[in-house]
């Protein structure tokens, strides 16, 4: 049931540095697709990390230990103050779970809204609003209510629209009307900051607080899912969420994948009131490994990397680099339809002609067949698996990113 990268002819990695693979015959293959190793493949601060913390302890949670709050403390200082209660965990589908467990303790409400192709992880709570899953499964619950990709390329409300922000707002207070009438009430309107697999999409600047506003309103609260996008790979900002403005701050955010380079941590943050108020059904929340010693040394050393290595100011420059190369072949090559991004988190949007915008599906998948013949490992994602999907490591340079842009121009010349 997994299905391997390029299973006509799959690739056995053996090792990995930086934001380089290499097979058993020892050929280098330059990875755009690895979000999980955030600061790159085999970080030797990283490694190092975990061995030393290894060599003393790692244990049961229920200790007490300097490292959950040392982490608890510097992961503190790039939120929003509001933000101060912290869940440890294992996975990112494990804090997106508690993250809904939380919502509808809090709000004593059941219902959640999410975007269509929204992914949110495997867990059954998940799939359960992962619409990416759930209509090939057993289709949409009564307590799941879709709205529509805050989309302005391929959207229902494009780049002409005098106001798409309002436009797509106004379909969520659409669906709690509409919820309210059938006597629902909504627990969360549940996110990613930027929606990756609905196709690498940068929501309008303004349209989380006007969603909050309507969420809100209707006493339900605003969970951010960070899982792919956080840790400063949007480059302007630690976090994707505050793409969307100084102002907008959510009740819950859920981070996964890049908190530990590949080693399984994950954690959620909340308010005060939440977490009390989670609290206060006297069934306590005990996960045993969940912010282990090793796992919290692990999540320090990669806060390390990212303010030495200053890896957010890099993802900015390099990721504005990419973005004009890109671009640049969207003038040369029709087949481009969008080029859209912030940072380290791409996406170039491939159609069949320029007045319908249909995904160019085939061109897409031969377009990284190609490219991974040339040593280079990249994705699609997308409804119509037509978006191309830039997440390397953190690492990833300027060479990289003109080695990647001259193969794709060569590909597609």
């Amino acid at each position: 049931s997994c299905k391997l990268f390029f299973s006509d002819d799959p690739v056995k990695i053996v090792k990995a540095k930086g934001q380089y693979m290499y097979d058993e015959k020892g050929r280098q293959y330059l990875d755009c697709i690895n979000n999980v190793a955030h600061v790159g493949h085999c970080h030797p601060d990283i490694v190092k990390a975990a061995h030393e913390q290894n060599q003393l302890l790692n244990t049961n949670s229920r200790y007490l230990h300097d490292n959950l709050v040392d982490y608890a403390e510097r992961l503190s200082k790039t939120l929003p103050e509001k933000l101060c209660t912290f869940y440890f965990l294992n996975s990112g589908s494990e804090a997106n779970d508690l993250a809904l467990r939380l919502a509808r303790q809090y709000t004593k409400h059941e219902d959640v809204i999410v975007l269509d192709h929204a992914y949110h992880g495997h867990l059954t709570s998940l799939i359960d609003i992962s619409p990416y899953k759930f209509r090939n499964l057993e289709g949409q619950k009564e307590w799941v209510h879709v709205a529509p990709v805050p989309d302005t390329y391929r959207g229902i409300y494009r780049e002409d629209h005098e106001d798409s922000v309002t436009a797509y707002a106004n379909e969520v207070r659409h669906i709690i009307e509409r919820a309210h009438e059938r006597g629902r009430k909504i627990a969360a309107f549940f996110v990613e900051s930027l929606p990756s697999v609905g196709g690498q999409i940068i929501p309008p600047a303004g349209y989380f607080q006007k969603v909050a506003e309507h969420v809100r309103k209707a006493g339900g609260i605003f969970i951010a899912d960070e899982i792919q996008v956080g840790f400063g790979r949007v480059g302007k900002h630690f976090w994707a969420f505050q793409l969307q403005g100084e102002d907008f701050v959510p009740d819950i955010v859920t981070m996964g994948k890049p908190i530990g380079n590949g080693h399984p941590i994950a954690c959620v943050a909340t308010t005060n009131e939440v977490a009390e108020a989670f609290a206060a059904t006297g069934v306590e929340y005990f996960n045993t490994f969940g912010g282990n010693p090793v796992s919290c040394a692990v999540g320090l050393a990669v806060l390390d990397v990212i303010d030495k290595e200053h890896l957010q100011a890099h993802a900015t420059e390099v990721g504005n680099f990419l973005m004009n190369l890109l671009n640049q072949q969207k003038i040369k090559h029709p087949i481009i339809g969008d080029v859209r991004g912030s940072g380290l988190f791409i996406g170039v949007d491939l159609i069949k002609d320029q007045a319908e915008r249909t995904p160019a599906t085939a061109e897409a998948q031969y377009l990284i067949t190609r490219l991974k013949e040339k040593y280079i490992l990249l994705s699609t994602d997308g409804p119509g698996r037509n978006v191309l999907k830039f997440k390397p490591p953190m690492c990833f340079n300027m060479e990289d990113a003109k080695f990647v842009v001259d193969a794709i121009d060569e590909v597609l010349t």
